[in-house]
């Protein structure tokens, strides 16, 4: 039986805690407020009263926090119960550059640490799907990636660049973000044309985003802007998606209109509508 420790025990900590427990490790999980920890006692999990109690004798330290303040005054408090072979797997999603300072300097200090953010809700990591990400050095993460696979069927490794899990995790999360904004603003120009929601969903049946987003994120990243769809059309489109909106608030599109009018302005309309991201790809 391999002893680990969960700290913080949110939505996701604890379904992850609940689902070690339920693999047959014997965890240990510690939380600011004692009584989301408390609530995994049904399943055989141990409560300890502070960070370095719930460390003593774990093989594995999982985070599971809020941000980088948090972190860092997480570890601070267990350190003075933490093993010397205990490796420490960070799953909160964090800073980059600050992740790579932390990984940097807690390493050199002779602690264990790897920065292992993820793309997991509480019902996935409670059924052991999802995806999990890694960078750090190379001996930590081999030592922990089948813990990790048990946790998720799909782990990444990006190498032993210490931040670059924490750069991936925030595109990911950029787009999970900023997809949903699109969807707010796909059911108000709906909504202002009389078309309900569930209705308005009937257009993913037949309509890839996905491969749309893939085509022309790669032209954007190659800076190819040889015209598919002219940005000056495409402002057309926004102003008629604004009109057809009649009144409901908009989240995404009238600050993608004057991103437009921006760039229609330097002399830009007849290039193609990814030279939105002209000046984010260098």
């Amino acid at each position: 039986m391999t002893h680990i420790a969960y700290l913080g025990t949110g939505l996701l900590g604890s379904a992850f805690a609940e689902a070690a427990a339920k693999r047959g490790d014997e965890v240990t999980v510690w939380n600011r407020t004692a009584d989301k920890a408390r609530a995994l006692e049904q399943f055989g999990v141990h409560v300890a009263a502070t960070p370095a109690d719930a460390v003593r004798g774990a093989t594995r330290v999982h985070l599971v926090l809020k941000d980088d303040p948090v972190v860092d005054d997480v570890i601070a408090a267990l350190r003075p119960g933490l093993g010397p072979d205990a490796i420490i797997v960070d799953h909160t999603t964090t800073q980059p550059k600050l992740t790579g300072e932390r990984s940097a300097r807690l390493n050199a200090e002779g602690v264990r640490y790897i920065h292992c953010p993820v793309f997991i809700g509480p019902a996935a990591a409670r059924a052991g799907q999802g995806i999990i990400l890694a960078s750090g050095p190379k001996p930590l993460f081999d030592a922990v990636k089948d813990a990790l696979s048990h946790m998720a069927p799909r782990v990444e490794y990006f190498g032993e660049r210490p931040d670059l899990a924490a750069v991936y995790k925030l595109c990911g999360n950029a787009i999970i973000i900023g997809l949903s904004g699109i969807m707010a603003d796909v059911f108000a120009i709906a909504r202002g044309s009389d078309v309900a929601p569930d209705d308005a969903l009937r257009l993913l049946d037949f309509f890839d985003p996905g491969a749309i987003i893939a085509g022309r994120g790669r032209n954007m990243a190659k800076r190819n802007f040889a015209p598919a769809f002219e940005l000056v059309m495409a402002r057309k489109d926004v102003r008629l998606m604004m009109e057809s909106a009649n009144g409901t608030p908009l989240i995404t599109l009238p600050a993608i209109a004057a991103r437009m009018d921006a760039l229609i302005a330097e002399g830009l309309g007849a290039s193609d509508l990814g030279v939105l991201g002209k000046d984010s790809v260098g």
